[in-house]
Formats: structure tokens, C-alpha cells, sequence
């Protein structure tokens, strides 16, 4: 038996259920009776639908519906719109280009991957094989595949109705106020970046089971997601053109969502569709190919910045110009993503007096583009923390040196100056100071030199990333304590996908109720229990989930006093709660007479007129936190053969008030990994002539291992945000947000005898060893 709180370092509770198989995700899902879809996938990347023949599918062994876009547009199904889209306008105040999506593709498909028809079956192999029964005739038309040429006058326009292939021209800042400082500048760096595609790859490929009740005129959907009341509303609302509450939905476990299944699908409202019209329930499940071709890509920019310095190294004004791709529709927050979801980031953690930021976002025949870890802000950070190593070196000062003259003192936050983010919170210099102690920067050189020796080459790069994670929204929690069973049972609106919240959430509840870990339940998404939610996302879970807990916990507190004081024949206003000193019984104050929380519950669970012990809980988050931290990346590379290995990583955190340190660890661990990855090897490349995805397995597509990391040198300053009382910053994506820049600039450190100051992501032991061979080659 346990008893934990806030603060302690706890193992996972939910890790015994997950390894020992009882865990329970989207595909673990199953009714009597229901069939399977399989969903068939355009080969081409751009084409007309000039004709679809149906008939041979239909009639084959254990086929019972194949459904065309003419069908779900004949049902009345609504379109997959981009409610982002309705944040923008063009920059001249004109409308931004639409992508009406249907949920499957009708008269043309504009990516390899696209939904063409959804067949039904008994089995799922029989759905399968009458896929290859279904003739389509395709009529070719051009492609464009390529995020830098997208806006070329002779570009293929894929949308003919808006005119070219832009979706939106949008911008940030004084345009004429950052020319006049780079005129005065005493330096101006500049450096064009590619920020390359990667697939999501979450270890669970998305899956759905839908059913509809006749007899109740109602739809119940399984799957995976970040947050089911966000879902209900899409699919309820814009998709079946139904009224919410006669739509629930429900995820349990999720592995990995990143961002990418925030989204409402196709498959999900076909589900319940073809339930609906079967009268029993459908499944889809998706496998790995599903997962590279139809789950939302991430990244994807192509950019100029620059940066200008006066004569004593401090910044004048920063100067960033994106093309951003958004694939061949607007994804659900693809919008937003690179232009609002980053505004402001791209000053970092400095004194920045001028900031001019201009995005233009493009259609091409590739798969849709939306958020993935971090969301805009990896992006910006890449930006600035690649200007500032840039800088620094054409300036003649050290990469730290030129950030200790530029960063916003501690002693000036709250720092409330435009264009530099509004922190309410800060220590950037005592967080850089420590990593260098923890990385051994003094000692280098000697490093370096030992390496030379054995003919490798070293390199450190330095990244110093901010976040800002979400707010603005409300957030809800629900407290049952159960006499009958023993237990507290807990719903919030924060879906896990693997971030531990179940351990989190009970410390929380351990604390403030005084009742052993093992008495409480956390229960996963339902969207029948809450009234809504704010989903996974955006690193806000810390603060979010904790603020409706505890409005939950007081409010559930509030009803036992009030049983309580019934029971022990005081008065209310006598009576406390001592969970907060480890014993869960209410007390009439100063007196030995007391009741145990769960008899209260049993009360009233006796009492008609209440049912039930318990507390609804809501929290809304007013500011953003500004989680941040440096990263130091040291590389090695082997000049025979180009294989780099990180042979140190060292990152001092700053994440406000920690709640479990081993659970931020883990996000941290996770978050360097998947930026890391990004760097080292992972991209999504399309042929430029056929729009084909060319890695789009895992024969092709790179992926990071254990062994391609050391142990990362963690540590934390714990400098508490003044947004929320738990003092607490988000973790979840920071990770994510600083590695790529840290590893980049240390293998550009490392190739400086090469002449090398700029590299774009992935760096693969090819693209190292061709530019280490190029002056033998050149000799020769």
C-alpha cells in the first residue's frame, strides 16, 4: 500500500497493466457481429476519377457494402474542412484557398494515398482481396511535390479554383522597422534552412469500431485520439450532421498520438456511416502502410532568415521568411501550425527590438501536414538557434557568449517587451551555465584534439529552446469516491497517449485525499462522463488536468463535510477534511470524532437525493508557460566512413514546479530522441516527377535506435511559473523542441576544416563522408 504526492519520483502505475498485455487500445475494441472495412488507398498522386466500376467487388466472397465517394455525397455526409482555416486571411485581406475534402475522394485525387472507396466485409481478408477486384480509371495530371518550387509561375496548380497554389500569405511584425536595423547593422548572418518532412510513425497505427443504435438513434465510436469532446463535435456536427449528445465517443489506451491523432479522420466517421447503414458494427484497422500514406506528415518548411547585430554583439532586429507545406488539403490544424502556433517564437529567449516574420503556405500532391510535437515551435526554435550559432562564429565570439549578451536578464522577468515573448518567469543564463559546467565546454579543445589524433572529428553545438505551451480553455475533471467498492475514481479531459498521466493524476488525488495510490482509478476518455475537454496537446496537461482536479477535490470535499457533519451531529462549519496530513477522514475540529471518506461515500450512496459522493470539477488556464532550457551536443565523426556518433548531450530544464521527476525524464528522453531523429535521418521524400512517397516503409525510412544515443545528462532549475499554483511549465514536447538545433550546430562545428557552415537535416553518414571525400576527390 502507497500513499505518494507531488514531487517524488514514482514508477509508472499504469507500466504492470501495459507489459503484462492488459492494456487496452483502439483495435482491442470488438462487438458481435461486426464487419470490416478496409479502406483503398489512390495510387496516384494527382488524377481525375473518370470511372468507377464497382460491380466485380460487390459480388465478391464475403463482401456485404462498397461505398464511392458518390455514395457518402448521395448520404450527405459532410466534408473534412480545416475549422483553422476560418483564423485567416491573406495578408492583403483576401480570402486564404480552400480545400473542400470529401471522405472519400470523388472526380479527383490529389495525393498517393488518398480515399477512393471503403469496402465491407466478414472478414477483413475478404475486404482486402475485393480491393483488387475494384476498377478505377485514372487520367494523369501533372504534379508538383516540391515545397520550394510549389509557387513557381509554371508550377502545376492543384487547386484551379484558387488561382495558384498558395493557400495563405501571412505575416508578423514591422517590416520596415527590421530593414531600417539591418541597415544600421554592424553584421547581418543569413541562412536558408530546409526543415524536412517526417512521418509520425506512432507505435499504434490508427484503428476505429463504430456502431449505431436504431432503436436509440445513437452512435458510439472507438478510437484513438487526443482528446474525445473535440472529435464528437467534427464528427457529430460537420460530418454526420448530427446533434452532439447522440454521439459518444470513447479512447482508452493510445500509443503515441505526437499530435497527429488529435484529428478527426475519414475512416472514423465512415465507421458509424456503414453501421448505420448495415445495422451492425464496422472496424478499421490500420496497418503501417496506412500509417505512412493517410496519419498526418510534420514539418516541412523551406526558409530564409537572418539576423542583425550591432557592434557589440547585440541583436537589431531578426528577419524570417517561410514556405510551409501543408500537402494536398488543410489538415484540421494544418494552418495554423507555421504561422500562428509559432507567432513570436522565433525571438527565442533574447532582447529582440524588431521581429518581421512572413509565411507563405502552399499545396502540393503529398499527404496533409499538421501538428507534431511541438507544433510550429521546433520550427521557430530551429530558426533562431541555427542564426545565433551562425552569428556568433561570423562574429568572433563564442555560441555561448553571444546568447549570455543577448538573453533576458532574470532579474528584468516578468518581461512584458514586443517582440520578445512575454515570460512571466526565467533564468536563462543560470540554466546555460550550468550545462556548460555539466558538458565540460572547458575542456573541449583537448577533446577535440584527442580525436584529431585518431582521425575523428569533433564538434559541440549549443541550443538554447523556449516553449510556449497552450492556454486560453477550460478544462474538466470528475471525482466519484465509491463505498462499495473502496476506490476514487478520476476523469479528466487530458487523454493520455503514453506520458504516464495515470501516475501523475493519482499522486495528485494521493495528496490531497490521504488515501493509499492503489485505492485510485484513473479512467481514460469517454465523452459521455464530462461535459467537455481540452484534449492532449500543447504540453498543457501539467497545469490543466491539476486545476480541474482540484476544483473536483474540493468540491467533492465540500459535499462529505456536509454528510459528514449529518453523521457526527455537528455543524458544517466544524467539520474538516484531513487528507492533506495523510488521513482520509473528515473531523469535527479539535475532537477525536471522526468518519472515514468511504463511509461518507456509503452515505450517500444511501441518500436519494444524492446518489453518490462526488465533485465536477472545471480550470481554465489564463497564460501560457515558457518552458526552457539549453541543450549542449557533443558529435564524433569517423572520417573513413561518416557515421556520427553523439558521444555527449547534456540539457539543464527549466519546467517551474516538477510533480514526478522520473515522468519528466521520460518526456525529455522521448522528446531529444524524436528531434534528434529528425536530424540524424528520418525524412519523407516524394518523387518530385510521380508525387510517390519514397519512403514509405520502414525498408526506406530511417528511424532512431537505442544505440544511437548515449545517456542524456539531465538536470533541472526549478524556477516556478507564476500562470498557474502548481507553479508547474509543460514537459511533454521541450525535448522535441531544442535537440535539433544542438545536433545540427555540432556536426557543422565538427566540418569547419571543411568550410562547411551550413547543413540541412537529415545528416546521413552519405551526405558526411561525400563532403569529407570532396578534397581527395578534388585532388585527384
Amino acid at each position: 500500500m502507497t500513499k505518494f504526492g507531488v514531487g517524488q519520483p514514482v514508477r509508472r502505475v499504469e507500466d504492470q497493466r501495459l507489459i503484462t498485455g492488459k492494456g487496452h487500445y483502439a483495435d482491442d475494441a470488438n462487438m458481435p457481429g461486426q464487419a470490416y472495412a478496409f479502406m483503398v488507398r489512390s495510387p496516384r498522386a494527382h488524377a481525375v476519377i473518370s470511372n468507377v466500376d464497382t460491380s466485380d467487388a460487390r459480388a465478391a466472397e464475403g463482401v456485404i457494402a462498397v461505398y464511392t465517394g458518390e455514395d457518402i455525397a448521395a448520404a450527405g455526409l459532410g466534408n473534412l474542412d480545416s475549422p483553422a482555416a476560418a483564423m485567416f486571411k491573406q495578408k492583403d485581406g483576401s480570402p486564404i484557398g480552400t480545400t473542400p475534402r470529401p471522405l472519400i475522394a470523388r472526380e479527383r485525387v490529389r495525393y498517393a494515398g488518398d480515399t477512393v472507396a471503403m469496402i465491407v466485409a466478414e472478414t477483413l481478408n475478404q475486404a482486402r482481396d475485393a480491393a483488387d477486384l475494384l476498377l478505377i480509371d485514372y487520367d494523369d495530371l501533372p504534379v508538383i511535390a516540391d515545397t520550394a518550387t510549389a509557387l513557381d509561375p509554371d508550377a502545376p496548380v492543384i487547386w484551379p479554383e484558387n488561382g495558384s497554389n498558395q493557400c495563405y500569405e501571412w505575416s508578423l511584425g514591422e517590416e520596415e522597422k527590421v530593414t531600417e536595423a539591418f541597415a544600421s547593422a554592424h553584421q547581418v548572418t543569413r541562412l536558408s534552412l530546409v526543415n524536412n518532412r517526417i512521418v509520425v510513425n506512432a507505435i499504434e497505427p490508427r484503428a476505429a469500431l463504430g456502431y449505431f443504435d436504431a432503436e436509440k438513434d445513437h452512435y458510439t465510436l472507438h478510437a484513438a485520439s487526443q482528446g474525445v469532446h473535440g472529435m464528437r463535435g467534427i464528427i457529430a456536427g460537420g460530418l454526420l450532421k448530427i446533434p452532439v449528445e447522440k454521439l459518444r465517443v470513447i479512447t482508452e489506451d493510445v500509443g503515441g498520438g505526437f499530435g497527429m491523432k488529435t484529428f478527426t479522420y475519414g475512416e472514423y466517421p465512415l465507421v458509424l456511416f456503414a453501421s448505420r447503414e448495415l445495422g451492425r458494427p464496422v472496424k478499421w484497422t490500420g496497418d503501417r502502410s496506412d500509417s505512412f500514406i493517410s496519419d498526418t506528415q510534420g514539418r516541412d518548411h523551406v526558409t530564409d532568415a537572418a539576423i542583425a547585430l550591432d557592434k557589440d554583439g547585440k541583436i537589431l532586429g531578426i528577419d524570417v521568411r517561410t514556405i510551409a507545406n501543408l500537402g494536398a488539403y488543410q489538415s484540421q490544424f494544418g494552418p495554423f501550425i507555421p504561422s500562428l502556433a509559432p507567432r513570436g517564437m522565433h525571438v527565442g529567449v533574447y532582447k529582440v527590438p524588431a521581429l518581421y516574420n512572413l509565411v507563405r503556405t502552399v499545396f502540393t500532391n503529398t499527404v496533409p501536414v499538421d501538428a507534431y510535437r511541438g507544433a510550429g515551435r521546433p520550427e521557430a526554435s530551429y530558426v533562431i538557434e541555427r542564426l545565433m550559432e551562425k552569428a556568433a562564429h561570423e562574429f568572433g565570439v563564442g555560441p555561448d557568449e553571444l546568447r549570455r549578451r543577448n538573453f533576458i536578464p532574470a532579474e528584468e522577468m516578468p518581461y512584458k517587451q514586443a517582440p520578445s515573448l512575454p515570460f512571466d518567469s526565467g533564468d536563462f543564463a543560470r540554466n546555460l551555465e550550468d550545462a556548460i559546467k555539466g558538458a565540460d565546454y572547458a575542456g573541449f579543445e583537448k577533446r577535440r584534439s584527442e580525436a584529431a589524433s585518431k582521425g575523428k572529428l569533433r564538434g559541440i553545438g549549443f541550443s538554447y529552446y523556449v516553449e510556449r505551451t497552450a492556454a486560453g480553455m477550460s478544462d474538466y475533471a470528475r471525482i466519484v469516491v465509491d463505498g462499495k467498492d473502496g476506490m476514487i475514481h478520476v476523469w479528466t479531459g487530458q487523454q493520455t497517449n503514453g506520458q504516464g498521466h495515470e501516475t501523475v493524476w493519482t499522486q495528485l488525488v494521493s495528496e490531497r485525499f490521504g488515501v493509499d495510490a492503489e485505492k485510485i482509478k484513473i479512467h481514460l476518455g469517454d465523452s459521455d462522463v464530462l461535459p467537455n475537454s481540452a484534449g492532449t496537446g500543447g504540453s498543457k496537461a501539467v497545469y490543466m488536468a491539476p486545476g480541474a482536479i482540484s476544483d473536483a477535490s474540493e468540491k467533492l470535499i465540500e459535499q462529505g463535510r456536509e454528510i459528514a457533519a449529518n453523521e457526527l451531529d455537528a455543524k458544517k462549519d466544524d467539520v474538516e477534511y484531513r487528507g492533506d496530513v495523510g488521513e482520509p477522514v473528515f473531523a469535527v475540529r479539535g475532537t477525536d470524532r471522526k468518519v472515514d471518506l468511504f463511509v461518507v461515500a456509503s452515505l450517500a450512496q444511501g441518500q436519494a437525493n444524492l446518489g453518490e459522493l462526488a465533485g465536477d470539477g472545471e480550470y481554465k488556464q489564463p497564460a501560457n508557460t515558457f518552458p526552457n532550457g539549453a541543450h549542449l551536443c557533443e558529435v564524433e565523426i569517423d572520417t573513413e566512413t561518416g557515421v556520427c556518433k553523439i558521444v555527449k548531450y547534456t540539457v539543464v530544464d527549466d519546467f517551474g514546479r516538477i510533480i514526478n521527476p522520473m515522468i519528466v525524464a521520460g518526456q525529455v528522453h522521448g522528446g531529444i530522441v524524436q528531434g534528434l531523429g529528425q536530424a540524424m535521418g528520418e525524412h519523407a521524400v516524394y518523387d518530385k516527377e510521380t508525387g510517390q512517397l519514397m519512403t514509405g516503409s520502414f525498408m526506406d525510412y530511417w528511424m532512431p535506435r537505442a544505440d544511437d544515443f548515449p545517456m542524456f545528462d539531465i538536470s533541472y532549475n526549478e524556477i516556478p511559473s507564476t500562470s498557474n499554483a502548481l507553479g508547474a511549465k509543460g514537459a511533454g514536447e521541450a525535448g522535441t523542441v531544442g535537440a535539433p538545433a544542438a545536433y545540427m550546430n555540432a556536426v557543422i562545428d565538427a566540418l569547419r576544416p571543411y568550410g562547411v557552415d551550413a547543413l540541412d537535416m537529415p545528416v546521413t553518414p552519405l551526405k558526411l563522408w561525400e563532403i569529407i571525400s570532396a578534397p581527395k576527390k578534388a585532388a585527384e
